[in-house]
């Protein structure tokens, strides 16, 4: 090591956290302070507490992210705390801070969350709020990124505020009939029964913002279509909101159908992860074609999701970081 490069000088900082509550302390800091090793682990920080008051030794940059977190957190912990509202702070925090470090746009701001008949939905990341104003703004939108940074459950949230706030008629949810790897040979039942594995992601999102029984008195009206990629052809949709779901996973040709099905009215949302092909080998996506031919054409977003965007476990952010230096 050069002799003449001296490591920073890391200062201790103070933070008071108000109103000094016992019980939303207690919840900041989780069982035996296991929310405060979390913060300490992915930020690089050590944090000492006594009562409400808080001392953070680390680096300028880290400590600043580290009391940004943990006053989020005493905020939100007037009622239960679990790991994963953590994991979203550290998350969202690290991102905002990213981003500004690089001097990338903050626009969509706080953004104004999405209305559904059960939930409320916020864009936990820079990335995710400004997906969510592109599709608001935008008649065809494209989220691309890895898997748990919210590309389809963010989709269909902004398409049940649509339906209930009757910009739209209809919802049509629709997916390519590819397995993932493998070869599931022939499968019993009805048409429904046969795609129903494929649409269970999106089943899951709408059950979750409308309701079981909703859900089903939707689809029995025609009002919720869920339907396979090759059915699409031939079809005009006005007054619909479209989201094709692993759309990495069309060809070329495919996804020039679906496109072309966008009527007066509709808006569309294309999602897909291009590093989680599974098409034939040889066989060029549809997304990772129409992403680059289409990116400078007037009226459609892109947005790019990373891993910082991961909203599921934090071992899943890790693991894309490690594939992505792979591919790199």
């Amino acid at each position: 090591m050069d002799p003449s490069v001296t490591a920073p000088t890391l200062r201790p900082r103070d933070v008071v956290l108000l109103p000094a509550d016992n019980a939303r302390l207690a919840r900041l800091c989780g069982p035996v302070d296991a929310h405060l090793r979390e913060i300490e682990q992915r930020l690089g920080v050590e944090v000492r507490n006594r009562g409400n008051r808080f001392q953070l030794v680390g680096e300028d940059e880290a400590c600043d992210m580290a009391e940004t977190v943990l006053r989020e957190l005493h905020k939100r912990a007037t009622g239960d705390l679990g790991t994963e509202d953590v994991h979203m702070a550290l998350a969202t925090v690290r991102a905002e801070f990213s981003e500004r470090a690089t001097g990338a746009a903050t626009s969509a701001g706080e953004g104004r969350p999405v209305r559904a008949r059960r939930v409320s939905i916020k864009g936990r990341t820079p990335n995710q709020r400004r997906y969510i104003e592109n599709i608001r703004k935008n008649d065809l939108n494209f989220g691309i990124g890895p898997a748990g940074t919210g590309k389809t459950y963010l989709a269909v949230a902004t398409a049940v505020e649509a339906l209930e706030t009757e910009r739209v008629r209809r919802l049509v949810l629709v997916r390519p009939a590819v397995e993932a790897g493998e070869r599931l040979g022939f499968l019993p039942g009805d048409l429904a029964q046969k795609i129903d594995p494929y649409l269970r992601p999106l089943y899951d999102a709408l059950y979750e913002m409308l309701g079981h029984d909703r859900v089903a008195r939707l689809s029995e009206r025609g009002v919720i279509e869920m339907a396979p990629l090759a059915y699409m052809r031939g079809r005009t949709l006005n007054e619909s909101f479209i989201i094709l779901d692993e759309a990495q996973n069309t060809t070329v040709e495919q996804m020039k159908m679906f496109l072309t099905r966008i009527g007066f009215g509709s808006t569309a949302v294309v999602t897909g992860d291009t590093s989680q092909v599974d098409l034939p080998r040889g066989q060029r996506s549809g997304l990772r074609h129409a992403a680059e031919l289409l990116k400078d054409v007037d009226g459609i977003s892109f947005a790019r999701f990373q891993a910082k965007d991961v909203v599921r476990h934090p071992l899943v952010q890790r693991i894309v970081d490690a594939y992505d230096r792979e591919d790199a």
